[in-house]
């Protein structure tokens, strides 16, 4: 995150520096963060994807090797409710 606010800084500074006026400083310092900030983002998701696979591909694991316990219980519990309203 902070590369991106350096980038946001300079990119304002040169366009001072160029003679930009400040409205225009001001939209396209706006639109330099909005794009840092999704880039930033993107590169986060991109660094943690391991993990988030790793995670997925465990639950997936756990789920399968449950056996179908915890559906058949909650399946069972609902069936007994419905009846009982009858």
């Amino acid at each position: 995150m902070m590369i991106e606010l350096l980038f946001v800084a300079a990119f304002a500074f040169v366009l001072v520096f160029t003679g930009v006026s400040i409205a225009g400083v001001c939209l396209a310092v706006a639109v330099g963060f909005v794009v840092m900030a999704l880039a930033g983002m993107v590169g986060m998701v991109l660094k943690l994807l391991p993990w988030l696979l790793l995670i997925a591909i465990v639950v997936w694991a756990y789920r399968r090797n449950q056996g179908g316990t915890c559906q058949g219980r909650f399946s069972r519990q609902r069936r007994f409710r419905d009846s009982d309203r009858y």
